[in-house]
């Protein structure tokens, strides 16, 4: 008897869980559908679980969105390619729901299933699907059928393929401006399964009545559209049909429009080739550059560098250049933030004639502006100025502002400067670098900011692998040194973690003469966090030194901590000594 109800029993506690009022029990049960799958067989599956699934009524958008993302893997539980179109009724049902996500997660499964199965069953199962969604009373339905004809479209023979441009185009007209946006989005993907010849009539049809929708909503997910269907287009064709939309949608009279305009429009030159590029896109790019919502310069100010890839440089010099003068000095600091993290990508397009006279008045007005990202997106792309205009450029006009952001008031910059040190010190060499820098970096090691700090530490191991341990000993050792007797015991701590990460740097012999000494004082130190940060360097120092150097040294400072008041002094020097022991072993 219980081998009978032994299979039965995974079954009855999805149901019993399914039906629980607790919805923590019914998202389990959901999330371990392929566990009972497995549990039931392949038939049993198809004939109890699927059915009782397309039936659960469940009112909770967390259970429905589970079980949407279940069933788009479900096909090797049900048997298959061959009987993967019994995961459709209760996605189908999924895709009517009130909630967008629930939906959009159902027509993601649906697409993986559809895209698995046989061309033969496609046409029996889900083709009628799509246009029983198509027909949808409910609008939610006929927004979910949009994201399904570009795997439908394919494998219809020619009389459904007609029928199915169609419906489509009637998606495209409906009364409800939600399922106009779902045509428009997807429109793209459609279009890529069409015909070559029923692409220049329907679709381009479908695409126009898309780009005059009253919906401001409607029109610029036709903009996304633009590229997607100019990449497919011959290029005449393009410069036909698609070219003359986007001039008018970047003088639309909604914002959102033109701000989708300015965020695709570099995607477009590439469709319609150099001459129609020069002849009309860049006199929309700088209509967009100089619109007078900030939300468009802004997304028209990130592109500006891809913008300026594809013109020739005369072009980029002539018309685009004007613009980013006029946008370094905009009054929106967020405009001046987009234009400061790409302008520096236009050195190379420009070369270096234009660099110098042009672009370097612009880099040092927005090294010295007043909102701290706009310096900060300066600084983090430095090393792409200075490919284009060699080193003794750069350290004549942009180091002065550099020493000057190293002191800024605002952290964030501070640690951008720091971050970025290691690369101008291999790029000035050594002699300049002591010159103009090095007290700067033993400077940050006492700054009121941990994180500044901490990076100063690992500044200083990058700045001793880039110019040698000798060269270490000399500018960097003394002055650390000099520090570890800082009367402040946060800067005392900085010190023992600029050492610990020095010392696999300097090897051993340095280590042992120079840098050890400073921990062996601060484990003596009065701040028991001093002590227990000594025990963790020394810790660290054990694979660098000798063994006798941790029997004669190390181990009696560390049974020294190991008998410390404090509870966390002695976890750690203990935790030391295990190392020691474990190292001893080995």
């Amino acid at each position: 008897m219980s081998t009978v109800e032994e299979p039965l029993y995974p079954i009855a506690v999805l149901i019993d869980e399914l039906k629980n009022d607790d919805i923590q029990l019914r998202l389990n049960s959901i999330r371990r559908l392929s566990t009972i799958a497995r549990a039931l067989g392949e038939e049993r599956t198809r004939k109890e679980l699927i059915p009782f699934l397309s039936e659960n009524n469940d009112d909770d958008d967390e259970v429905l969105l589970a079980m949407a993302e279940e069933l788009g893997v479900f096909i090797p539980f049900v048997g298959g390619v061959d009987y993967a179109h019994v995961l459709l009724p209760p996605l189908e049902t999924l895709c009517t729901v009130e909630e967008t996500c629930v939906r959009d997660k159902a027509v993601e499964s649906l697409c993986r299933i559809g895209s698995q199965m046989r061309e033969t069953d496609l046409v029996e199962w889900f083709i009628p699907l799509v246009k029983r969604l198509a027909a949808g009373e409910w609008f939610t339905a006929r927004v979910s059928a949009c994201g399904l004809f570009h795997i439908a479209y394919p494998s219809a023979p020619d009389t459904l393929k007609t029928e199915l441009r169609s419906i489509y185009s009637q998606l495209c007209q409906d009364d409800m401006p939600m399922v106009r946006r779902s045509a428009a989005s997807n429109l793209g993907k459609f279009a890529a399964t069409v015909e070559p010849a029923h692409l220049k009539t329907d679709i381009m049809s479908i695409f126009e009545d898309l780009t005059q929708d009253d919906q401001d909503s409607v029109r610029l997910l036709a903009v996304e559209g633009c590229a997607a269907l100019g990449k497919l287009l011959e290029p005449q064709n393009c410069v036909a049909h698609i070219l003359p939309v986007i001039v008018n949608f970047s003088q639309d009279k909604s914002w959102r429009v033109r701000y989708m305009v300015a965020n695709q429009l570099y995607e477009l030159c590439e469709a319609v080739g150099p001459e129609p590029t020069r002849m009309d896109l860049v006199p929309a790019y700088v209509r967009l550059l100089r619109d007078n919502e900030a939300e468009v310069r802004i997304a028209a100010a990130g592109k500006v560098t891809k913008f300026c890839r594809i013109l020739s440089p005369e072009l980029a010099i002539q018309h685009i250049l004007p613009c980013v003068k006029e946008l370094s000095s905009d009054s929106s600091q967020h405009v001046r933030s987009a234009l400061a993290s790409v302008i520096m990508g236009m050195a190379p397009v420009l070369g270096k004639d234009a660099t110098i006279e042009q672009l370097l008045p612009i880099f040092l007005s927005l090294l010295k502006d007043e909102f701290p990202d706009v310096r900060l997106n300066i600084i983090s792309k430095l090393d792409q100025v200075n490919q284009v205009i060699g080193i003794d450029l750069l350290s004549q006009s942009l180091l002065p502002a550099i020493v000057e952001l190293a002191e800024d008031r605002h952290w964030r910059v501070r640690l951008a400067i720091i971050e970025y040190i290691p690369l101008l010190a291999s790029q000035l060499g050594v002699g300049f670098f002591d010159e103009k820098l090095g007290a700067l970096c033993m400077q940050w090691l006492q700054d009121k900011v941990y994180s500044i700090r901490d990076a100063a530490a690992n500044n200083l191991k990058r700045l001793a692998e880039e110019f040698g341990p000798e060269w270490a000993v000399q500018h960097i050792i003394p002055q650390v040194l000099e520090m570890s007797t800082n009367p402040h015991y946060l800067y005392r701590m900085t010190i023992l973690r600029a050492v610990s990460l020095l010392a696999p740097v300097m090897g051993s012999e340095i280590t042992c003469s120079k840098l050890l000494p400073v921990v062996i004082n601060a484990s003596k130190d009065r701040v028991p966090n001093i002590k227990f940060n000594a025990a963790k360097v020394l810790q660290s120092l054990i694979p660098i030194v000798d063994q006798s150097v941790v029997e004669k040294t190390i181990c009696p400072c560390l049974f020294e901590l190991g008998e410390d008041p404090d509870v966390d002094v002695r976890f750690f020097a203990n935790q030391a000594l295990q190392t020691i022991a474990s190292v001893m072993m080995s």
